[in-house]
């Protein structure tokens, strides 16, 4: 792997469990058994590094849900698979990180916030769509509505005044709260494709 893409992997973990703020670049070139020279090189300064860590980790999760759309035999696999996807990448996910990211790296921030308004909106947009045509999702559903309320409120797992990341696993949350918009968008075939997934993917 080359270094930079090394060194992308390696922030994206420490920033991921630790935040950016309590994270510095001798942190980074320690763990990488290398020197802030080689660090520097490849990353002006830390602001560069977290832009960077950012847009090739939310580049990643776009590819992955287009590939899971692509995949799925329908609406309802399409979105258990984007939820694997996410279990995986938030698993040891500390919440602080979200919030350094809007209080100390504002470009970054706004980065994650154009992929949430636009990427992530119109994927919910078209999953609806998608299940609606193929009978599992109600045709009188409101997709603007819906599609704005299940990409705010996959956002609550990052606030940790309504889930204290001592009491809750945000895994366990994602899941949760999909599970309750599916069951409220639901036909009765939706709804027993829901249940059919829950046991093969989620026990």
């Amino acid at each position: 792997m080359e270094v930079q893409e090394r060194i992308l992997d390696t922030a994206f973990h420490l920033f991921r469990q630790y935040g950016t703020r309590s994270i510095t670049m001798d942190d980074i070139a320690v763990r990488m058994g290398i020197s802030k020279k080689t660090l520097y090189a490849h990353f002006a300064d830390k602001s560069d590094l977290v832009m960077n860590v950012m847009d090739r980790h939310l580049k990643l999760m776009q590819a992955q849900c287009i590939e899971s759309r692509t995949q799925a035999k329908d609406a309802v696999e399409e979105l258990f698979l984007v939820m694997k996807m996410l279990e995986e990448r938030l698993r040891n996910m500390n919440p602080v990180a979200m919030m350094d990211l809007q209080k100390f790296h504002a470009k970054a921030f706004r980065l994650f916030e154009d992929h949430k308004n636009v990427f992530m909106l119109d994927m919910v947009r078209q999953n609806l769509q998608r299940g609606i045509e193929e009978g599992l999702f109600r045709p009188d559903l409101e997709l603007d509505i819906l599609a704005h309320f299940r990409t705010a409120s996959a956002m609550f797992c990052f606030q940790p005044e309504l889930f204290p990341m001592n009491g809750y696993d945000m895994t366990k949350v994602q899941r949760v709260l999909l599970e309750h918009f599916l069951y409220g968008v639901a036909t009765l075939k939706g709804y027993k494709e829901i249940e059919k997934y829950k046991n093969e993917r989620l026990p």
